[in-house]
């Protein structure tokens, strides 16, 4: 009776794990179409993402609903329990990249509809859109496979995705200052580049939840260091 208690415990595990993995999946497409969509003015696109958006939060409420009953019925223990509570962590931090991604295509709505048909500082956008889906690439195979060793590597990455946005932020205080034309569409894209930048403090939360699963330790708040020291002892 045991075996086959344990034998049905892991298959709704593995369960929820193959449901996390799906709507990262889907979450992670939003965030690279709506990056197209902002280089293209593609309005079915945009219309695509934010139709996205219900399934997205269907698929949070689900996994929520999974793991809470998982909790309920199987009263898990702690390395198992652990992985429930990181699933938990993970989808409500999924859930808040996919809002990024339909923020990121109403602002682009925004700009084409206002007939601008040049985004100021696209590339260098464009390219923190680039570190910033890296990372969550990352922080997502960390999950899949496990590995707090990869997960050290989103959290050391943030750094040089802070520094390209505040660069950005820079460059377009320029371009408002040098044509004051632009400041509306410019002002559109701070907003832009603000999703961006979240999202890769998403995937870096991700990240931090993985290593918490494989060592049992909190490394939020810990300087690059500790959470090195943490991940490989």
């Amino acid at each position: 009776m045991a075996e086959h208690i344990s034998k049905q415990f892991d298959a709704e595990l593995e369960e929820i794990r193959s449901q996390v993995m799906g709507m990262a999946g889907l979450v992670e497409e939003q965030v690279r179409q709506s990056m197209q969509a902002l280089a293209s003015g593609d309005m079915n696109i945009i219309n695509h993402v934010l139709e996205e958006e219900n399934r997205v939060n269907e698929m949070h409420v689900l996994l929520d609903d999974m793991c809470i009953h998982m909790i309920a019925r199987r009263q898990p223990a702690a390395s198992d329990l652990r992985m429930v509570m990181t699933v938990i962590k993970a989808v409500e931090d999924l859930e808040r990249i996919g809002d990024k991604a339909t923020r990121i295509c109403k602002r682009a709505k925004n700009i084409y509809e206002a007939g601008r048909l040049q985004v100021p500082r696209f590339n260098e956008l464009n390219h923190i859109a680039e570190h910033a889906l890296d990372m969550l690439s990352k922080a997502l195979d960390a999950f899949a496979r496990m590995d707090a060793v990869t997960a050290t590597d989103v959290k050391r990455a943030d750094e040089r995705l802070d520094d390209e946005y505040r660069a950005l932020q820079r460059q377009l205080i320029t371009v408002m200052m040098e044509d004051p034309r632009a400041i509306t569409i410019t002002l559109e894209i701070q907003w832009i580049a603000k999703a961006i930048e979240r999202i890769g403090d998403l995937a870096v939360s991700i990240a931090e939840q993985v290593i918490y699963l494989v060592k049992g330790q909190d490394v939020r708040h810990k300087n690059q260091e500790e959470v090195d020291r943490v991940a490989l002892s």
